[in-house]
């Protein structure tokens, strides 16, 4: 199998989505959800609702509706408009996994979880998202989203051996898609790291550098795989990318590193040459340079250590 930038970017940010509960609602009822620090999810599996964020207009969930938000403000999931919200930190007190009744009656029904992203490294792909992803259930690519939804409340009403592990690798799922329908359909996107790994222009030349980030890639081999002169390359490549070819390639090599100092006990010396870098010290000062510590400060920093100097 080729290459694949976003699957190497989900692996390197360890992204995880988690079903956590969820909540029937009837009559008037409205909930008011915090800013987590941590991406969260919902699915409508039953009725309607109204998704009210601040600085954006309401948004009506229908059925089969799944939603995403990363943004760091308030924003409340209710029957309509003027309805005095519940904290959801009141309402869902104690109620981890279990699910919550709000209002009066069961018109809506709704699951929830949220994304769990490596401390250290998972900026990489929060920093990129958008403030709200909403997949509505009638767009031609929700099919999958519709049913992995449907899937995770069969796995959780019908309990059948295996339903943890099971739902847990359909959440996951859930979350691959949901990125995968932004993607396709949220319109242009900002500069940067999701535009970049969604053009399909420079597609060959992010493949490559993925596959063989140790290889010493130059800028006219690249160019050539995208059939696009040495300059037109380098030009369009920043406009998507938001930094040079050779550039992305640096700081792609130093997320690597960053994990292999992190989690391995691998010498700094090979590293620095499964990386493409002639010696440690060559090595040394491009890490310093993008991540302003030394590999060995950072290693120690990582293990919770004190940094020192170098």
């Amino acid at each position: 199998m080729v290459s694949d930038p976003f699957s190497d970017i989900l692996s390197l940010t360890q992204a995880r989505s988690l079903v956590t509960g969820g909540f029937t609602a009837g009559a008037r009822w409205s909930v008011r959800f915090h800013p987590s620090g941590r991406a969260k999810f919902f699915g409508m599996v039953r009725g309607s609702c109204w998704l009210s964020m601040e600085g954006r207009e309401p948004a009506h969930l229908g059925e089969g509706d799944v939603f995403l938000t990363s943004a760091e403000r308030p924003y409340a999931l209710s029957s309509g408009p003027n309805v005095l919200p519940m904290d959801s930190k009141v309402a869902f007190a104690g109620q981890d996994g279990v699910m919550k009744a709000l209002g009066e009656g069961d018109e809506c029904l709704v699951i929830g979880g949220h994304v769990e992203l490596d401390p250290a490294r998972g900026n990489i792909l929060r920093d990129v998202l958008p403030p709200l992803i909403h997949v509505r259930a009638e767009m031609p690519e929700a099919a999958a989203t519709r049913w992995l939804l449907g899937q995770l409340v069969a796995e959780r009403e019908n309990d059948p051996p295996g339903a943890a592990f099971a739902s847990a690798q359909l959440a996951q799922l859930m979350l691959v898609q949901v990125l995968r329908v932004h993607l396709a359909t949220g319109g242009p996107l900002d500069t940067g790291l999701l535009r970049a790994i969604n053009d399909p222009r420079i597609a060959p030349a992010l493949r490559l550098m993925h596959a063989e980030p140790g290889r010493a890639w130059q800028l006219p081999e690249l160019a050539k795989a995208t059939a696009m002169s040495r300059t037109t390359f380098a030009e369009y490549f920043k406009t998507i990318a938001g930094m040079p070819p050779l550039a992305y390639l640096a700081q792609w090599r130093m997320r690597l590193a960053e994990r292999s100092l992190r989690e391995e006990n691998t010498p700094i010396s090979r590293i620095a040459q499964s990386l493409g870098y002639g010696t440690e010290s060559a090595f040394s000062h491009a890490f310093k340079r993008i991540t302003g510590m030394a590999p060995g400060q950072y290693r120690r920093a990582s293990l919770g250590g004190q940094p020192g100097s170098e």
